[in-house]
């Protein structure tokens, strides 16, 4: 039987990391979007200032999954939050557990961290994930709206 092992990320699973995120553009259509590379995900994750988290999933030693996440804070709470930026598992690994033992793992850190909430963002059109995470106990915001300003919008924003 193949033993789930969760652990955080280190310095030296930035390829790994990498990797991840590539096969995860690839399944969300949007490859040519990453920007990221070895060397911004070594500084940016792992670098002294860096408030960014990982974790990786392992299957008898081997990485077959990852997440990426960050504390946030809730004012009407007046408690810290956990987002989770970006839960993957391979392709070939899904439905062994590795997903569930990657989110239990989180929801163990944010009651850990007193967190008033563990939260994620999931595209409308990723119907496999969104029941996934509603067979958990997950609730859809459907009355939240998302936003997001970057690039050159962001850069001639914050000039003006």
């Amino acid at each position: 039987m193949t033993s789930i092992s969760i652990r955080a990320a280190q310095r030296e699973d930035a390829a790994t990391i990498l990797h991840f995120i590539r096969e995860l553009a690839i399944y969300e259509k949007a490859e040519h979007e990453v920007k990221a590379t070895l060397e911004t995900i070594q500084s940016s994750m792992f670098g002294a200032q860096s408030g960014v988290h990982g974790l990786i999933a392992e299957a008898d030693g081997e990485a077959v999954g990852f997440a990426v996440y960050f504390y946030n804070y809730s004012t009407w709470l007046a408690k810290p939050g956990l987002y989770l930026e970006d839960l993957y598992v391979s392709p070939a690994q899904r439905g062994n557990g590795y997903g569930v033992a990657l989110l239990k793992h989180l929801a163990g850190l944010a009651v850990e961290k007193q967190c008033g909430r563990f939260e994620w963002s999931c595209l409308d059109w990723n119907t496999p994930s969104r029941q996934f995470y509603e067979a958990l106990g997950a609730e859809p915001l459907s009355e939240w709206i998302g936003y997001r300003m970057s690039g050159e919008r962001l850069a001639a924003f914050a000039a003006s």
